[in-house]
């Protein structure tokens, strides 16, 4: 039987419908300017990996975390850490949510409907377990 490596999480979120807001909330994403402290946060909660794609004003997130990640006690441990709540507030002016939303708030998960060969279901909570 394969070992769970890793868990996967999808989620989504919509940012409003401008060109100059998408435009600079891409450029905030680029390479080499997200703020230090935010991605060292979600590496110390336990998220090994995390992308954003956009499509318009959607975005999507696939993150990787350690098997025994918890979605809820580590969102709640990640507010608390240094500049998240900074880094939280100055991307809410992109965003359609409220100006005081957690990351968790904002980034609704994602249920997966399908995986090829798939064995066994997971809640997207729970995240998807991936395999060796």
């Amino acid at each position: 039987m394969s070992e769970v490596t890793n868990k996967r999480y999808c989620k989504t979120l919509t940012v409003k419908d401008d060109p100059q807001l998408i435009k600079e909330y891409t450029a905030a994403h680029s390479m080499g300017q997200a703020w230090p402290e935010v991605t060292q946060g979600m590496k110390d909660i336990g998220i090994c990996d995390m992308e954003i794609y956009i499509f318009g004003n959607r975005l999507f997130m696939i993150m990787e975390t350690t098997p025994d990640f918890d979605h809820d006690s580590a969102f709640a441990k990640l507010a608390k850490m240094p500049r998240q709540s900074e880094w939280e507030a100055s991307m809410a002016k992109f965003q359609n949510t409220s100006a005081d939303a957690s990351a968790e708030d904002k980034w609704q998960l994602m249920e997966r409907i399908y995986k090829m060969d798939q064995k066994q279901e997971h809640r997207a909570i729970d995240g998807q377990f991936i395999y060796s």
